[in-house]
């Protein structure tokens, strides 16, 4: 199949098009600047040049392909609402673009759109903060009603490998600016994970065999203690590891403070059961402990 994929040269859409390059599909590649166009390039895909702010064009490469894996989206935290609403353009064009065809759309949101504790039956919250992917989330599962073969894939806070951890990464950068590591309250409130590699292999099993509307989580675990991840990130770096009351976490975090306090966990044994996905890679902890992931990032 040509495969048109946005945020094809991040950190899980990189993932994506060596595992469809891999089993012989073409990749069509979006790419905005000459280096990620050049990058796509040396790995045997092909480019597609604009960029998400052009929904228009975007929708035009999906309709020169044989389906669309969807992963790019803003991540300035600055402009965290306008990036959402860009979100909702991209989704609306591609629908447009895929509308009465049947064929696949799958479309990145994230765990947090569903209740703490909620699983692949729970639509989109789309109550405050939660609209940014919330909206989007709903608008790509509804494209199935428009004949498109849409699924959308949920990630957790922390998609890790030892290149990035997700938000844990941010923990990371934090601990090491300060000089401790860093928690709020008594830490028990947990956030769901997953490896890379794994997030990447459920991304093209739902390109196959995604049922019209399904909403999969892509939960390696359910959740892991925000004090857990927080010792270990200290113990890696040779920090002290402290407790920070909500009043301390807005200065010690920024913009982080308000993700580091809840408690996020997700499900994913519906996904697991409808789709045959078994995640087999190192979990979070194993990773911060063992798998490299600090040593990289600890001051030399």
């Amino acid at each position: 199949m040509r495969i048109f994929v946005t945020g094809a040269t991040g950190f899980i859409g990189s993932q994506i098009v060596g595992n469809l390059l891999a089993r012989g599909d073409q990749v069509l590649g979006l790419a905005r600047s000459d280096a990620t166009a050049a990058a796509l390039t040396e790995r045997g895909a092909a480019v597609w040049r604009g960029d998400l702010a052009d929904a228009e064009s975007v929708a035009a490469a999906a309709r020169e392909s044989d389906g669309v894996i969807h992963t790019a989206f803003e991540h300035d935290f600055s402009k965290y609402l306008e990036a959402g609403e860009q979100e909702q353009r991209v989704i609306e064009a591609l629908t447009g673009a895929l509308a009465g065809t049947g064929k696949p759309m799958v479309t990145a949101s994230g765990t947090g759109v569903a209740p703490p504790g909620g699983d692949e039956r729970d639509a989109a919250t789309i109550d405050g903060f939660t609209q940014v992917r919330g909206l989007p989330d709903r608008q790509a599962v509804a494209a199935a009603d428009e004949g498109v073969r849409s699924s959308v894939i949920r990630l957790p806070p922390s998609v890790h490998d030892v290149e990035r951890q997700g938000l844990v990464s941010m923990m990371i950068e934090r601990a090491r600016e300060a000089g401790f590591s860093a928690y709020v309250g008594d830490g028990s409130n947990r956030w769901p994970a997953v490896h890379r590699r794994d997030a990447a292999r459920l991304f093209v099993l739902a390109l196959d065999r995604a049922q019209p509307g399904a909403r999969l989580h892509a939960v390696g675990e359910e959740g892991v203690q925000l004090r857990v991840i927080a010792e270990a990130i200290g113990a890696g770096l040779g920090l002290p590891v402290r407790s920070l009351s909500q009043e301390e976490a807005g200065p010690h975090f920024g913009f982080l403070a308000m993700l580091i306090g809840v408690d996020t966990p997700a499900k994913s044994a519906i996904t697991r059961e409808t789709m045959g996905w078994t995640p087999t890679e190192p979990g979070l902890l194993e990773g911060l402990r063992t798998g490299g992931y600090l040593p990289v990032l600890a001051p030399g």
